[in-house]
């Protein structure tokens, strides 16, 4: 799929100080997205924090997104879950007019065998109205769908089209771009590996990092896929340090600090994540401070 090559951000979902949705906040953080240059938004993701949304919440995060970006770029929907049953009825019961595709996480918690994980996506598949992006992430879930597990997912669903792959391993993204059917798209799910993935033969990223700096980290993903090495690598570099920063006390607190620095939302979590402390606070602001010179 042509329209998920390049730059998705998992967005945010911003919070006032009394831990209200900040709409307002929200649709700036969408403009300044699709202002940067990313190829496409993904709502809903971990990123999101939308564990700690009522569904009420989540709706009118979807339709504030929905309604701000206007068809600008391809959206995509994360609908996932540990329980299977539970996803393939939200799959039959959404309107999914507005999307592209969905984003769905391999099952956590309950830490099914490659066979259950298979099984889940297999069911997901044939529930899904539309294309199907798997989302392996070991750090969050506890367990890692191997390579061979998505490739058998690859070959037998038509619909099941690209993998977010966040298992920070070079080795084993390597061995989806390998072995992955010709069309299914390998997509970075870590920012700081994006680039080398892009360059071994993956679609590009679903980032954190690039709706802070959409503008920057867009670019060295569009310059790594047309093989400008040297150009791509001097962003890499220069967004390093941020990156790390951003991780250090979890995600979201550090992107939100981020556009907290920028004037674009305020830095709020919900529990049980806090914000950032005062020593990485600072220093996200001296980087931000700096990027703008």
């Amino acid at each position: 799929m042509q329209s998920l090559i390049g730059t998705g951000v998992a967005l945010v979902t911003p919070f006032k100080k009394d831990f209200s949705i900040d709409i307002e906040a929200l649709q700036r953080i969408v403009n300044f997205s699709i202002d940067g240059g990313v190829e496409y938004l993904v709502v809903m993701g971990t990123t999101a924090e939308n564990a700690t949304l009522t569904k009420e919440e989540k709706e009118l995060v979807i339709s504030t997104v929905i309604e701000v970006n206007n068809g600008r770029l391809p959206l995509v929907l994360g609908v996932g879950g540990n329980n299977t049953m539970q996803v393939v009825e939200e799959l039959k019961t959404r309107d999914f007019s507005a999307f592209e595709a969905i984003l769905s996480v391999s099952p956590y918690y309950n830490k099914p065998t490659q066979e259950g994980i298979y099984q889940h996506f297999k069911a997901i598949a044939e529930a899904s109205p539309i294309p199907v992006i798997l989302y392996n992430v070991p750090g969050r879930t506890s367990s890692n769908m191997l390579p061979s597990t998505v490739i058998r997912l690859a070959n037998e669903f038509d619909n099941v089209v690209a993998i977010k792959e966040a298992a920070g391993d070079m080795a084993q993204a390597l061995q989806l771009i390998k072995n992955a059917p010709k069309d299914f798209l390998i997509i970075s799910g870590d920012d700081m590996i994006a680039l080398p993935v892009v360059l071994a033969g993956g679609a590009g990223v679903i980032s954190v990092i690039g709706q802070g700096f959409p503008k920057e980290f867009s670019e060295m993903i569009r310059l790594g896929l047309n093989r400008k090495v040297n150009e791509a690598f001097k962003t890499q570099y220069f967004l390093s340090d941020c990156i790390d920063m951003i991780f250090e006390q979890g995600n979201p607190a550090g992107i939100k600090h981020v556009f907290q620095s920028l004037g674009i939302a305020d830095n709020t979590v919900r529990l049980p994540l806090v914000s950032v402390d005062q020593s990485l606070a600072d220093r996200l602001n001296k980087f931000v401070k700096a990027a703008l010179k």
